[in-house]
C-alpha cells in the first residue's frame, strides 16, 4: 500500500487505502443510479445545506491542515469553496435555463432546446488545494445536475472522510483516495473527465479520455510571467509578486515563476524585492510560508537552483531547503543574473522562488514572457492602466493581473482558457464553465398550419 507522508514531520504516518477496481466500479454505478433523482430535485437546496455544514467544519480544516502543513491557506481555502458554492446556487439556475424560441429559416419551424446533464462526471484533481481544486469542477457539475465522483491526489488523501461526513445522502456526490490506478480505473467510469495536475499526467488522461470516446478538460502547469515597466509603482510590483510568487510556498499553478524587470528600474525594484523577501519566515517560526507539501518538489527547487547558480545566477535571499521538524521548508528566494538557458526560466518550479530578469523595453519583456511552452496566466505593472493592458493583450496567457499578480487563486469571476501546454478545454472560470457539463439538445417545432409543407415534396 501506499504511503502518505506527513509534510510537517516527513514521517509516513498513514496508508492509502483506494477502492478495488470492483468497489470504484460499484462507487460510479450507484452515482449514475442516483443522476435521474438528482437531475429532477432541489438542487440549490441540497447544495445550501452541503456549503453551509462546509463552512463550519473544523475537523475538515484540521484534516487540510495535516494534509498540506499550512493553516492560513487553509482556512482560505474552506472560505473560498463556501463561497463557490454560494454563487453556484445563485447562478445556475439562469444559466441552465431553457433558451428562447426563435423563428427558423423555414416557415412554421421554431427552434428552443435544454441543457442536458451528463449522467457522472470524473474529476482527477492535485495535492496543492485539496479541497478547492477537487470541488472547483464538482460543484458547478452537481448544480448542472450531475452526479460526480472525484479522486484527490494520494499526497493529501485526508481530508476526504471528514468531507465524505458533510455530504448530505441525497447529494450524488462520492471522493475516493486512490493513486494513478484508481485515476486511471475512473476515466474508464465517467461521461466525461477534468484533470488538474501535470503536463505528463495530462496527456494520459486526455489520450485515455479520447480511447473512451469522452471529453476532456485538462488544466496543467504554469511558468507564469510577470513584467515591470519603468514608471511602475515599485513597492506595490514588488509587495504583489512576492506574494504571487511565495503564497502557499509557491505551490500554485498560477504562482509567478519569473520576472521580467525594464533596465531602468531593474535594480530598485530587485532591491525592494530582496528586501521584502528576507523579511518573510516560516510558519514554524510564526511567518506565513508553509512547508513543501510533496517531498519530490525539493528535488526540483534544488536542481533548478544549483543549474542556474552554475550558470552565473545570483541567489539574493533563501536558496536552500531547509529541515525543521522533519519536514522540508524553502524561504522566499530571489535570483538575479538569470536568462532562458536556465530550467529556473523555463521549466515549473512550484516552489516560493523569484528569478529576476532585467529587459530592454517591454517588447523585449512581451517576447520572453511568451517564450514558453506554457500559458496559464501572468501579470503586468506598468505607469498606466493603459499601458498595462496594451501588454497584457499581447501575452500569450488565459488571464493577465494588471497592477497585481495572481488574481486567479482569488477571482474566479473571469472567464478564460489555459493557452499552449497549460490546459485544454472551455473555462473552469466564469458563468461559463458550467456549460462545460452540460450537452445541448435542440427542439425543432414545426407550428406551421400546412399539413404537407414543400420541403416534404
Amino acid at each position: 500500500m501506499t504511503q502518505v507522508r506527513n509534510p510537517l514531520t516527513g514521517e509516513t504516518d498513514r496508508l492509502l487505502a483506494p477502492p478495488s477496481p470492483a468497489q470504484l466500479s460499484a462507487t460510479a454505478a450507484g452515482l449514475r443510479a442516483a443522476a435521474p433523482a438528482w437531475r429532477e430535485a432541489d438542487r440549490a437546496a441540497v447544495l445550501s445545506r452541503f456549503g453551509a455544514a462546509l463552512a463550519a467544519a473544523d475537523d475538515l480544516l484540521a484534516a487540510l491542515v495535516a494534509d498540506t502543513g499550512r493553516t492560513g491557506e487553509s482556512i482560505l481555502e474552506r472560505q473560498i469553496v463556501a463561497g463557490m458554492i454560494e454563487r453556484w446556487v445563485r447562478q445556475a439556475p439562469a444559466l441552465l435555463a431553457p433558451p428562447e424560441e426563435q423563428p427558423a429559416g423555414l416557415p412554421g419551424i421554431v427552434v428552443g432546446g435544454e441543457a442536458v446533464p451528463y449522467e457522472l462526471v470524473g474529476v482527477i484533481s492535485p495535492w496543492n488545494f485539496p479541497l478547492l481544486l477537487g470541488l472547483i469542477d464538482a460543484i458547478p457539475a452537481l448544480a448542472a445536475g450531475c452526479a460526480v465522483l472525484v479522486k484527490p491526489s494520494e499526497v493529501t488523501p485526508r481530508f476526504i472522510e471528514p468531507l465524505m461526513r458533510l455530504v448530505p445522502d441525497d447529494l450524488p456526490l462520492r471522493v475516493v483516495e486512490g493513486g494513478a490506478e484508481t485515476g486511471t480505473e475512473l476515466v474508464g467510469l465517467v461521461d466525461t473527465v477534468v484533470f488538474t495536475g501535470s503536463v505528463p499526467t495530462g496527456r494520459k488522461v486526455g489520450e485515455a479520455a479520447a480511447r473512451a470516446f469522452i471529453p476532456a478538460f485538462l488544466e496543467l502547469g504554469g511558468k507564469d510571467p510577470a513584467i515591470v515597466l519603468a514608471g511602475s509603482d515599485l513597492d506595490r510590483a514588488a509587495a504583489a509578486i512576492l506574494w504571487g510568487g511565495t503564497a502557499n510556498a509557491g505551490q500554485s499553478c498560477q504562482s509567478i515563476e519569473r520576472v521580467y524587470v525594464e533596465r531602468a528600474v531593474h535594480e530598485e525594484f530587485l532591491a525592494l524585492l530582496a528586501d521584502k523577501a528576507a523579511k518573510v519566515t516560516l510558519t514554524c517560526e510564526g511567518g506565513p510560508i508553509g512547508p513543501l507539501i510533496a517531498a519530490r518538489q525539493a528535488e526540483v527547487i534544488t536542481r533548478q537552483l544549483a543549474d542556474a547558480v552554475e550558470r552565473g545566477a545570483f541567489v539574493h535571499t533563501g536558496g536552500q531547503i531547509e529541515r525543521h521538524g522533519g519536514g522540508l521548508w524553502c524561504r522566499p528566494t530571489v535570483v538575479s543574473g538569470v536568462d532562458h538557458t536556465m530550467a529556473l526560466m523555463t521549466e515549473e518550479t512550484f516552489g516560493p522562488i523569484l528569478p529576476v530578469m532585467a529587459v530592454d523595453d517591454a517588447d523585449e519583456a512581451v517576447r520572453l514572457a511568451n517564450d514558453s511552452a506554457y500559458g496559464l496566466s501572468g501579470a503586468v505593472f506598468a505607469p498606466t492602466e493603459e499601458a498595462a493592458r496594451a501588454v497584457a493583450r499581447r501575452m500569450q496567457v488565459g488571464a493577465v493581473s494588471v497592477n497585481d499578480a495572481s488574481l486567479t487563486a482569488l477571482v474566479h469571476e473571469g472567464e478564460k482558457n489555459s493557452f499552449k501546454l497549460s490546459g485544454l478545454g472551455g473555462s473552469r472560470m466564469g458563468k461559463a464553465s458550467i456549460s462545460r457539463f452540460v450537452r445541448k439538445r435542440a427542439h425543432l417545432v414545426n407550428r406551421s398550419a400546412d399539413a404537407d409543407p414543400w420541403w416534404h415534396r
